[in-house]
C-alpha cells in the first residue's frame, strides 16, 4: 500500500537561525517534506520553479521585498498557497488581503513551549492550505444595492462565524452593509491580540462601529462585536437587549472562541429574531449551532463552495440541514438585507 503523499513546503524567511529551526522541527512531521528554504522573495522565486512546492511559508517583514508584496506578485503568475509568519502586527491583514491563505504568529524563540506551539499551529495551517485548489488574487468587494435604512426591530441580531479565509470574507460583507443594520456578533478563529487588531481594521474600513467584545457590552444597532482570540463569546437577552459575555473555557468543536458557542446562545436568546451566517473555514465548528438557530425559527445562510477558501464549515452545516440558503460571498450582503427588510 502506497504511503500518503507528503506536503511539499518551501520556507521563506530572512533569518537563517529561524528558517533552519523551522526546517528542523517540521521535518520531524511524517506528512511534511521541506523541499527548500529561501532567505528572500527573489531567491524564493527560483526555488518555486525548481521544487514546485505545495505550500509556501513566508515571513511578513523581509529586506529587498516584504512578504506582502511577494504575495501580490506571486499569485498572478502561478498559484501556490501561502501561510504568512508574522510578528504581532496589523500588516498580516494586508497579506491576507493580497491573497495569503492564513497566518501564524512568530513565537518567542527563547521559549521551547512557544516554539512547539508555533510549529503545531504552522503544520496545521499548512495542511489546510494544501487543500486549497484555486488562486486568491485579492479581496473580493461586492457592491450590492442596500437601502439607506432598515426597519427598526430590537429583537433582531446577526451572528457570523468563520475560520480560514474568514477575515477577508467578513470584511467583504461588512463593507457592503448599511450603518442601520441590526447588531452583529462575530467569531473568527484568530490568535489573541490579532483579534483586537482585526476589529480595529474592520472599524476603519467599514461603515459600522466595530470593537473586540468585552463582557457587559450591548449588541447595538450598527455595531459589531468580535470575539477575543482566546475566549468564547455568547450573548444573553437582558431587558429586550442583547449583552455579550466573554469567558475562558475549554475548546468547543476544536476551538476557542467557538462559533458553536456563539450560535447556540444566539439561538437560545434570540430565536426567530436571529440570522446566522457561516463562512469559509476548515472543520465543523458552527454547524450544530447554525442548526440550532434554524430550529428555533431563525434564518440561516451558508457560503457556497465556489467562493470559499476552504469549504469545510459551511459544508458540514449544509450536510446536516442547517443551511436555509447557500450563497456566494458576493451575494450574501444583499441576501442579508433582504431578510431584514
Amino acid at each position: 500500500m502506497d504511503s500518503p503523499k507528503k506536503i511539499r513546503v518551501l520556507i521563506v524567511d530572512d533569518s537563517l537561525l529561524f528558517r533552519e529551526k523551522v526546517r528542523e522541527l517540521m521535518s520531524k512531521d511524517p506528512g511534511m517534506e521541506i523541499v527548500a528554504v529561501a532567505a528572500n522573495p527573489f531567491e524564493a522565486r527560483d526555488k518555486i520553479l525548481e521544487t514546485r512546492p505545495d505550500v509556501i511559508t513566508c515571513d511578513v517583514e523581509m529586506p529587498l521585498m516584504n512578504g506582502i508584496e511577494f504575495v501580490r506578485q506571486l499569485l498572478p503568475q502561478y498559484f501556490v498557497p501561502v501561510v504568512m509568519v508574522s510578528s504581532v502586527s496589523g500588516k498580516v491583514f494586508e497579506a491576507l488581503e493580497a491573497g495569503a491563505i492564513d497566518f501564524v504568529a512568530k513565537p518567542d524563540t527563547g521559549s521551547p513551549r512557544d516554539v512547539g506551539a508555533f510549529i503545531q499551529a504552522l503544520t496545521q495551517k499548512i495542511r489546510v492550505a494544501a487543500t486549497v485548489k484555486a488562486a486568491r488574487p485579492g479581496r473580493e468587494r461586492p457592491r450590492p444595492r442596500v437601502p439607506v435604512s432598515l426597519p427598526q426591530d430590537a429583537g433582531r441580531i446577526i451572528a457570523i462565524g468563520a475560520s480560514t479565509g474568514g477575515t477577508e470574507a467578513i470584511s467583504s460583507i461588512l463593507c457592503a452593509l448599511p450603518p442601520t443594520v441590526p447588531g452583529i456578533v462575530v467569531v473568527q478563529h484568530i490568535p489573541p491580540v490579532f483579534s483586537a487588531m482585526f476589529a480595529q481594521r474592520l472599524d476603519s474600513e467599514t461603515p459600522l462601529r466595530v470593537r473586540e467584545a468585552r463582557t457587559g457590552d450591548f449588541v447595538e444597532r450598527g455595531s459589531v462585536l468580535v470575539a477575543p482570540g482566546d475566549r468564547h463569546l455568547r450573548i444573553k437577552k437582558i431587558g429586550g437587549r442583547y449583552q455579550a459575555e466573554c469567558f475562558e473555557a475549554p475548546k468547543v468543536s476544536g476551538h476557542c472562541p467557538s462559533v458553536d458557542v456563539l450560535f447556540e446562545s444566539v439561538a437560545r436568546e434570540a430565536g426567530g429574531g436571529a440570522i446566522g451566517i457561516l463562512l469559509t473555514g476548515m472543520g465543523h465548528d458552527g454547524a450544530k449551532g447554525l442548526l440550532d438557530i434554524r430550529r428555533k425559527g431563525g434564518r440561516t445562510i451558508g457560503q457556497d463552495e465556489a467562493s470559499c477558501v476552504v469549504y469545510g464549515m459551511p459544508k458540514a452545516a449544509f450536510d446536516i440541514g442547517a443551511v436555509e440558503t447557500q450563497a456566494a460571498l458576493g451575494s450574501i450582503p444583499q441576501l442579508l438585507v433582504n431578510r431584514l427588510s
